[in-house]
């Protein structure tokens, strides 16, 4: 790592912190390359090319913090950079609880490869980034109906990232990741002159993991298509499955009241109900983030605390939350990590289509569109789109439809749980059953 120029960036800006009269410092240098090509209706929409260089700074001095980051990774420019923001910082408030986690908690990080850089990232030319746009294109203008299309957009993104952070109190650690994105918009003409508007992505760690790209492109159009007729469906309270790509929305509305920000500042409905009842039996996650080429794999968090796997809801009872060094301190806690990393879901034994036919009557939720979830109080109300369920097959399609409740009802009303978790998020949400949710349409 000696050899490391982004590592020799960051030891120098320590130093240099420490000699200029800051108490503690930690430095992040990164470097960040990034190519986009979007692909319209037959044509090259747009190539973009871009490496991002930076370096980030916690600064601690006379009893007050700021963070700070540039771009100018110059010798002489980083000095004069790093001195300027000691002196701003020293006349910021003081923050008796800002300071570096307690370096006990940078020990204990696994021994392992989380597989998340190709190394065969330099093979993909130009050339093969164009193609797959004109493929995932063809794929999704190649299905039933198709003469109901208006437009179609695909994009192939792919980004090689590398960082190294060190920490005044003795914390060093280095990160390379790679990663593939491919994705297709598709826009169809109702007969009632609305446009209805779908899509389908894809993504991996590794190229060679991609899924084909023509199902990628076919995907896209065939749900577009099937929203083609949509209507309002009728207000009653009926059993709602979420499709697993969907399923994230739900989730992220529960996971912001689990930060260590929102407990402190009063702003969660989970505050104080660590060990409480908050959704049903079926209701277990852990973060993981030892998830070998995870989307948020990681051997250390933000701050440099060893990651390590954590339950936060085991058999709907909830069990931590996600408390950073400073929210630890203001609340007498002690640290978990900043932030989620993958959830890892205990899983079902049945797909989607397997759960629809158990659940005979009700609407699947392919989508939500706008609303609003309280993190205070709990209170959610949802649009949604998908379609009614009869007889467990799937019927018309529905949409500017709305649920609306309680989190701290809702969850505790999981029905049922998937095998089926989503391969591209974080969350990685499997299809989700709920009884007796309200709906309000026609």
């Amino acid at each position: 790592m000696s050899k490391n120029p982004l590592l020799e960036t960051a030891q120098n800006a320590i130093k240099i912190a420490l000699a200029k009269g800051a108490k503690e410092a930690a430095a992040r240098a990164y470097t960040v390359r990034d190519v986009e090509v979007r692909w319209r209706d037959g044509k090259v929409e747009k190539v973009q090319e871009a490496t991002t260089k930076g370096l980030g700074l916690q600064l601690y001095a006379d009893g007050r913090y700021s963070s700070v980051t540039t771009s100018d990774l110059r010798p002489e420019a980083v000095e004069k950079f790093i001195a300027d923001s000691l002196a701003m910082t020293k006349v910021l408030t003081v923050d008796p609880f800002r300071s570096l986690p307690d370096p006990e908690l940078y020990k204990g990080q696994a021994a392992i490869d989380l597989l998340l850089e190709d190394p065969k990232y330099a093979d993909i030319t130009a050339p093969a980034r164009r193609q797959i746009t004109r493929d995932l294109e063809a794929a999704a203008r190649n299905v039933p109906g198709s003469s109901a299309i208006l437009s179609v957009t695909t994009s192939f993104n792919d980004t090689l990232a590398e960082s190294v952070r060190v920490h005044s109190n003795g914390f060093t650690g280095s990160r390379r990741d790679t990663s593939f994105w491919a994705g297709t918009e598709v826009s169809v003409k109702d007969s009632d002159g609305r446009r209805p508007e779908d899509y389908s992505f894809a993504g991996s760690r590794f190229f060679s993991s991609l899924p084909a790209i023509t199902a990628t492109g076919a995907e896209a159009s065939r749900r577009a298509l099937s929203r083609l007729g949509a209507k309002k469906g009728e207000t009653a309270v009926l059993t709602m499955a979420v499709e697993s790509r969907s399923a994230g929305r739900l989730m992220s509305t529960l996971l912001g009241p689990l930060s260590g920000a929102s407990i402190q500042q009063k702003r969660s409905f989970l505050e104080g109900k660590t060990g409480t009842q908050i959704g049903s039996p079926l209701l277990t996650i852990s973060d993981d983030p030892l998830i070998p080429k995870g989307f948020g794999s990681r051997l250390f968090d933000g701050e440099g605390l060893a990651a390590k796997v954590l339950p936060v809801f085991d058999q709907g009872v909830l069990k931590n939350y996600f408390i950073d060094t400073y929210y630890g301190k203001k609340l007498k806690a002690a640290p978990t990590t900043g932030g989620v990393s993958n959830l890892s879901w205990k899983l079902g034994t049945k797909g989607q289509e397997e759960l629809l036919l158990d659940m005979k009557d009700g609407i699947l939720v392919t989508g939500f569109l706008g609303g609003n979830s309280n993190g205070t109080t709990g209170d959610f109300s949802l649009g949604v789109q998908g379609f009614r369920v009869r007889g467990g097959a799937i019927g018309e399609p529905v949409s500017e439809m709305n649920i609306s409740g309680n989190h701290l009802e809702f969850w505790k009303r999981l029905a049922a749980v998937g095998n089926d978790p989503y391969p591209y998020s974080t969350l990685r949400t499997p299809t989700l059953v709920f009884e007796g949710v309200q709906f309000a349409g026609l």
